[in-house]
């Protein structure tokens, strides 16, 4: 078992905070460590949706701990996600700095669609295939996730605001249950449901599958009923409400079979999977202990072997958006090309990743055009920062869109450019690509007698171009003085020189 043969995925829920460490055995996960921490997050949000302190204690605490067992691991060995909680926090940019900082890597918030996509690629690889589609529900601290398929992609991924934590604060404060209060949190997820259940039976399922900690907490209590059980029923569930609308709580119901740290959020767990299997009419449900965190196991696998699931949804985007994909390409290879003499004599953190952002933004920087060409830049980054991509996170759209935006027009409507080096040097590539492109051909810029040196001291870039090849292309010539201008007023001098 060797050191580079070993993985680790953070796994960041409302609920609790999962770090797991595995061995790849070629693509068969062993189990080395793991560490389990119930944060309670999602408990932390006020009523404007901001996390209070004590939360943010808590989960930077957790954190400093993970980090400890982290050390050692190099960026490309660990990947931590972020799930409901940090989506919806008001105020989770001021605190990410800190728990990246206490973590000591990066953590990718991801969207809701593609949490549940993780969350079956978890299931998919650990279950043995029945050749039908399977229905996957994970209920979380503050989001729930339904997916069906049967083949490594889904068919269609769906995430609600509806989760353990959230409903049992929101319908049974204090812990207290009663028949109102339970039947009043299953109406409330039942109408959530509503709002994607056509699109789930139009597509069908075979058999439904259960992951996360309330749906195992649903079956250990069933099972420790001296019940001998492959699948949870609606019955099975009734039993239980039944028995803690008369108890009064959840505590005082004594469950056996029920975890001490699942006690506070266990009602609305159970309110929401009754909830689910009568507005979806699920007979029966198996439960799985495949997770999320095993999902960014096999992603980063694929990843490491070149099956990376982000460049499979930039070719997706491309034929839904109707990209001119010879000049996408055209404009990519060169704005990668510049990029690299940009960045040639700078250090920084994953400068391949950087210049898989710059393939990415300048392989999608036309797909506004499918809406309108009047600013189609602004089209193409709203698309991108808000459209559901699978693979990739919220932080990587956002980089994504914030290049395709900056490919033309004011620089200004953007930061300063003494602001996040990297971002700016990738808008810059991707602009002069575009610029040099414009006439959507092959271009024969002369190579002997070009130069591109940017000096990160003085903030100051200077392109050397052949003198002839200028005034042969005028047009261009006269873009790259008016280049100049305009990132002279965010702070970068960028100068032409003839030679």
């Amino acid at each position: 078992m060797t050191a580079q043969d070993m993985l680790a995925t953070v796994d960041l829920g409302s609920n609790s905070f999962r770090l797991q460490i595995c061995h790849n055995q070629n693509g068969h996960l062993q189990v080395v460590d793991s560490i389990k921490e119930m944060v309670r997050l999602a408990a932390g949000l006020d009523e404007q949706k901001n996390l209070d302190q004590s939360s943010q204690q808590r989960a930077l605490d957790c954190l400093a701990r993970f980090g400890e067992r982290l050390r050692g691991f190099s960026p490309d060995q660990v990947r931590a996600v972020a799930t409901n909680t940090f989506r919806v926090a008001k105020n989770i940019s001021q605190f990410m700095p800190f728990a990246e900082a206490k973590l000591g890597f990066p953590i990718d918030i991801i969207a809701g669609r593609e949490e549940a996509r993780l969350i079956y690629t978890g299931v998919v690889h650990t279950l043995p295939p029945k050749g039908e589609n399977m229905l996957v529900i994970d209920i979380g601290g503050g989001s729930t996730e339904f997916v069906i398929g049967h083949e490594l992609q889904p068919a269609i991924t769906e995430s609600l605001s509806l989760g353990c934590v959230s409903y049992s604060m929101r319908f049974f404060p204090r812990g207290k249950i009663n028949n109102k209060n339970f039947q009043a949190a299953v109406n409330s997820a039942r109408a959530e449901i509503q709002r994607i259940s056509v699109a789930l039976k139009n597509i069908g399922w075979g058999y439904a599958i259960g992951t996360s900690g309330s749906a195992r907490s649903i079956r250990d209590v069933i099972a420790a009923g001296d019940e001998s059980i492959d699948a949870i029923t609606a019955a099975q569930m009734q039993k239980i409400a039944s028995r803690i609308i008369t108890a009064g709580s959840t505590k005082k119901a004594r469950l056996e079979g029920l975890k001490p740290d699942r006690l506070e959020v266990f009602a609305g767990g159970l309110a929401v999977m009754t909830a689910a299997f009568a507005e979806l009419n699920i007979r029966e449900m198996t439960i799985t202990d495949a997770a999320l965190r095993d999902g960014v196991f096999y992603d980063m696998i694929g990843r490491q072997l070149g099956d990376d699931m982000r460049n499979q949804t930039i070719a997706d985007f491309q034929k839904r958006y109707h990209v001119d994909t010879i000049q996408a390409q055209r404009v990519a290879t060169l704005a990668q090309m510049i990029f690299s003499h940009l960045t040639a004599s700078i250090s920084s953190d994953h400068p391949e990743q950087w210049q898989q952002y710059v393939r990415w933004g300048a392989l999608l920087h036309e797909i506004g055009l499918d809406i309108s060409h009047t600013g189609f830049h602004k089209h193409a980054a709203y698309i991108l920062d808000q459209a559901d991509m699978p693979g990739f996170s919220r932080k990587e759209q956002h980089i994504l869109a914030t290049l395709v935006l900056g490919q033309r027009g004011d620089l200004r409507k953007i930061a300063e450019f003494s602001q996040q080096e990297m971002l700016w040097l990738g808008i810059l590539s991707l602009r002069l690509a575009v610029l040099f492109c414009r006439a959507r051909q092959d271009i024969q810029i002369p190579v002997n007698h070009c130069d591109i040196h940017y000096h990160k001291n003085s903030h100051q870039l200077l392109i050397s171009l052949d003198k002839e090849w200028l005034q042969h292309n005028p047009l261009t010539a006269s873009a790259l003085l008016q280049e100049s201008v305009l990132w002279q007023k965010i702070g970068l001098q960028l100068e032409i020189k003839a030679i």
